[in-house]
């Protein structure tokens, strides 16, 4: 007896070397999977069968589709998406000291333990005084003390006194308003206010920032340089946060030099291991690069699986197309991989992998370096967040106008390399970087933003077009 597998993703292998099969696939299961055709129009449908027992009973049906080496295993950038979305599992959480935790996405709320400001706080050096006693200004009050930041005043102010306050300091009892130094004269033990003050004036009051019990970073929210001090403020010496992913990143290529050797005619440079590092720790991974590998199946698959024994994600660049040397899906396809795609509807980027293998996941990248870029910018970051329980696991978006001309493909959704300006209207401005193709990333390095120009349209100047800002 068979049962149907649940279709959760997408495996290909060559049939007669002329059509390809896309199947589905559950559960690492490793007995034979019977195959079996069926005419349907001008395409053949395959049903999977597994021996029963061996999946549940209650999974669904998979009717899978086969034709010509075309289309049927390239899926749309929405679908991707979601397909790392779906896979990617969160890392678990850590405490670790606040000096550590910039860059970190926090595992917990941070509320407030007090309120804050703590205490009616003075907004400027001056006189801490009663409004009605200088109602009719100028005013001379005797002067009683003074409040400063950490040493405030502890007495009460009474009619006709004053209290010397500077910026910061705890507003003393009875006072209601602060004229600041400018607009005072002090002098023998009295202190002149030149002009009246009003009830509250540059005072900030208790509790008018944030009141205590209030959360003032949410779960999900990353520490930064800008917002490190809230939860510093509030007592967290230690926070809790999520792990950072493990990322070995792997350049394959027989082409591939280290950077600081000098390139034969027909080498170049492993400048896309060094580019990759870099934006993994900026979101927020801990990194390894590998040793180069050459156009060796047995030397990648070794090097590949070593690297998932300990690594969270693995990264490789080249050898995901269709050439002689495009290696890397033979390798994880040996290794048992979970293949979810394989090709993307996406420009550039199109051969862009993405797998698991048993507990790490895996992306394969092209290895041009501004498709090895952009795939990182639209799907590496993306799981890297996840891992990391982020509430914003994409880029920031939003809208300028276009200054200049740009063609989409028919079938594809391209990503184009923009700077950003601003016009004389305060508008925000995209300006297409001259560059030659994925090739080019001495043109690319220039970029602030990605324009998406979604499948079968163009773009002309003027035009309001979406933006990916990097």
């Amino acid at each position: 007896m068979f049962c149907i597998l649940r279709i959760l993703g997408f495996l290909s292998f060559s049939l007669n070397g002329q059509l390809r099969v896309l199947f589905a696939y559950v559960c690492h299961v490793q007995e034979s999977i019977q195959i079996v055709p069926s005419q349907l129009g001008n395409q053949l449908s395959f049903t999977l069968a597994l021996p029963y027992g061996r999946a549940s009973d209650t999974l669904p049906d998979a009717v899978i589709m086969v034709g010509p080496l075309t289309q049927y295993n390239m899926i749309a950038v929405a679908r991707a998406l979601k397909m790392i979305t779906r896979e990617v599992r969160a890392l678990p959480a850590e405490r670790v000291a606040i000096e550590d935790a910039v860059g970190r996405v926090l595992a917990e709320d941070i509320a407030a333990d007090t309120d804050m400001p703590p205490f009616d706080r003075s907004q400027m050096d001056g006189y801490a005084v009663r409004a009605a006693d200088t109602k009719d200004a100028p005013s001379v009050l005797k002067l009683i003390g003074e409040s400063a930041a950490g040493r405030g005043w502890k007495g009460r102010l009474k009619a006709g006194e004053a209290v010397r306050i500077m910026t910061g300091a705890p507003l003393p009892a009875g006072a209601d308003s602060v004229q600041k130094i400018e607009l005072t004269q002090e002098a023998d033990g009295n202190v002149n206010i030149t002009e009246p003050t009003a009830k509250g004036r540059f005072i900030v009051p208790k509790g008018k920032e944030v009141k205590k019990g209030k959360v003032v970073l949410r779960r999900g929210e990353r520490l930064t340089a800008s917002n490190i001090a809230v939860p510093a403020a509030f007592g967290y010496a230690k926070v809790k946060v999520s792990k950072r992913p493990r990322v070995a990143i792997l350049a394959t290529g027989t082409e591939i030099v280290p950077i600081g050797k000098r390139p034969k005619p027909d080498q170049i440079r492993n400048s896309n291991s060094l580019m990759l590092d870099s934006l993994c720790q900026a979101a927020g991974a801990e990194t390894v690069i590998l040793p180069t590998v050459g156009d060796e199946l047995s030397e990648l698959t070794a090097t590949i699986s070593a690297a998932a024994k300990t690594a969270d994600l693995v990264i490789t660049t080249g050898g995901v197309s269709v050439g002689k040397y495009d290696l890397t899906k033979e390798a994880i396809g040996g290794l048992g991989a979970e293949l979810f795609f394989e090709k993307v509807k996406l420009k550039p980027g199109k051969p862009t992998v993405f797998a698991r293998l048993k507990r790490s996941f895996f992306f394969g990248l092209p290895g041009n370096p501004v498709s090895a870029a952009m795939t990182f910018h639209l799907f590496v970051r993306r799981a890297l967040m996840l891992m990391q329980s982020a509430s914003a696991v994409e880029l920031p978006t939003g809208f300028a106008i276009m200054e200049g001309v740009a063609k989409g493909t028919r079938e594809r959704d391209s990503y184009l390399p923009a700077s950003l300006a601003t016009d004389a209207n305060g508008r925000l401005l995209a300006v297409p970087l001259r560059w030659h193709g994925s090739s080019d990333f001495i043109g690319f390095a220039s970029a602030e933003a990605l324009v998406r120009i979604p499948a079968g349209t163009s773009l002309t100047s003027g035009e309001v077009c979406e933006v990916l800002f990097l």
